[in-house]
């Protein structure tokens, strides 16, 4: 078995301790998991230490599954030496003391991206788009490139090392999204893959209740820029405010992309809705089957970058075109539900098109989407659950989004459903400012999501529209299923 990092390697790296019986050589690893669960033979199992859990109670679990190799932090292994050393003999383990355990995977997993000096090295962070902009930019560079990429929703700060020990010997690219949720994590996660050309999509507010403001987000999602050289590039969103702010101090080539940006070869032709975006590039016809605006931006981003690194046009066209919406995020679903009617004695058949954007909301999310559905003609119905993680701007954002539903759904007939105990100010803010029916469901387990559907089912019509938006921990993905149980099948 070959070994990920060779054992004195790892231990140069994390400047780790060796708790071991067997000689160094012999000491292999072929994958690395934070999680006991996901071990299999010959893993690196890293306990961390969280606010509620410590990991390392979970050491015999991993031991007995065939961890090979196993961090301990210094402040466990001090307490328990004898103890660490009788299993490292009895079992053939090794163990590596280190300081920090989350520290020492991401150390790790920098030493083992130093292993593949060829790699083109790209990182994508922002507030909103990431993962789209993260998987149209692996669907266009497969079209010339072999291609590694971040591993599901895999972009924090133990997602984003646990990403990078999939690249092999084999890849050219390595296409990795960076995520945060304090302050300092892009930088410590921008230190493990050091990329070579970034791109932002944009400054919105997701994570404002933990970062406090615009400017210290900013400031964060800057640090992707780190380790960017004469050689490099950065990809900054032309459109938004902080474009200029985001270019100050970048070593290598500032590109300025989007729809107002000088956008070399590529022309806008149509706004196509829901239905997504047609353009050129370099004359090249494409299509992108993706909704909005905004996933044209993350496009055109995409597209600079494609560009930059010689992607061709036609290239281009195959990556964005062979793309469909990812699960619950901009995902439009037609439908053909079973509902009853008397009069004819039986059941009728009632087509619905559910807009299903309910991974994750954020007050600039929220915003564009509603743009976005106001085109769409007929009746709607919007189901919006709670905007999380927006601290003190809370409040205020979801008065904002109430006004803002009103204003996209305001005729007779359409119905607004505010999901969750923060949406009860949306509600407040939307009443009086729309013919559409206004209700709120303070609650979301099942019981109450089971209620809600319930009338939903009652409610709908054939040809109606319905957005599903909210924060992925509210569950709207369950309105969705229960029209699937009670459907024909997709139309």
């Amino acid at each position: 078995m070959n070994s990920l990092l060779e054992f004195d390697e790892l231990i140069d790296a994390v400047h780790g301790t060796a708790v071991t019986a067997s000689p160094s050589e012999y000491i292999v690893f072929s994958s690395v998991c934070t999680d006991s669960r996901m071990v299999v033979p010959g893993s690196l199992f890293v306990p961390l230490i969280g606010t509620s859990q410590d990991g390392h109670k979970y050491i015999p679990q991993a031991i007995d599954k065939g961890a090979s190799v196993l961090f301990v932090a210094e402040s466990e292994y001090n307490g328990k030496t004898e103890l660490y050393r009788g299993l490292a003999e009895s079992k053939k383990v090794s163990f590596v003391v280190v300081r920090n355990t989350l520290t020492a995977l991401q150390d790790a997993a920098a030493a083992y991206v130093r292993k593949f000096p060829a790699l083109i090295k790209i990182g994508i962070t922002g507030s909103s788009g990431k993962t789209t902009t993260k998987e149209l930019c692996v669907s266009v560079f497969k079209q010339k490139y072999r291609v590694v990429s971040t591993v599901g929703n895999l972009n924090s700060e133990t997602g984003l090392p646990l990403s990078v020990f999939h690249i092999t010997k084999d890849d050219q690219v390595g296409i990795f999204e960076l995520g945060m949720n304090r302050r300092n994590e892009i930088a410590e996660i921008a230190g493990v893959l050091r990329p070579e050309y970034a791109v932002i999509t944009n400054i919105g507010t997701a994570h404002i209740g933990m970062l406090g403001s615009r400017n210290a987000i900013a400031e964060e999602k800057k640090k992707i820029f780190t380790y960017i050289d004469e050689h490099g590039a950065a990809f900054i969103p032309a459109d938004d405010d902080y474009a200029g702010y985001l270019a100050e101090g970048v070593k290598g080539a500032v590109v300025r992309y989007g729809r107002t940006a000088a956008a070399a070869g590529v022309c806008f032709v149509a706004d196509k809705g829901i239905a997504g975006t047609e353009f050129t590039v370099d004359g090249v016809p494409v299509e992108l089957h993706l909704p909005g605006r905004y996933n044209y931006q993350n496009a055109l981003g995409v597209i600079a970058l494609a560009r930059h690194l010689g992607v061709s046009a036609e290239q281009i066209k195959n990556g964005i075109e062979s793309l469909s919406p990812l699960d619950g995020r901009g995902q439009l679903l037609h439908l053909q539900v079973r509902k009853s009617d008397e009069a004819a004695c039986g059941d009728m058949p009632c087509r619905l098109q559910v807009f299903q954007d309910c991974y994750n909301a954020n007050p600039d999310s929220l915003a564009k989407t509603l743009e976005l559905c106001a085109s769409v003609t007929g009746r709607k119905i919007y189901v919006l659950g709670d905007m999380l993680e927006l601290g003190e701007a809370s409040a205020a954002s979801h008065e904002e989004a109430g006004r803002l539903a009103a204003a996209s759904a305001g005729n007779a007939g359409d119905l607004i459903v505010f999901v969750g105990p923060e949406m009860r100010n949306a509600q407040q803010a939307a009443a009086g400012k729309t013919a559409a029916k206004i209700l709120h469901f303070t609650e979301y387990d099942d019981k109450a999501m089971q209620m809600l559907c319930t009338q939903l089912h009652a409610y709908i019509q054939d040809g109606d529209f319905i957005l599903l938006k909210g924060s992925h921990g509210i569950g709207l993905e369950r309105i969705t299923a229960f029209f699937k149980e009670h459907a024909y099948g997709n139309v």
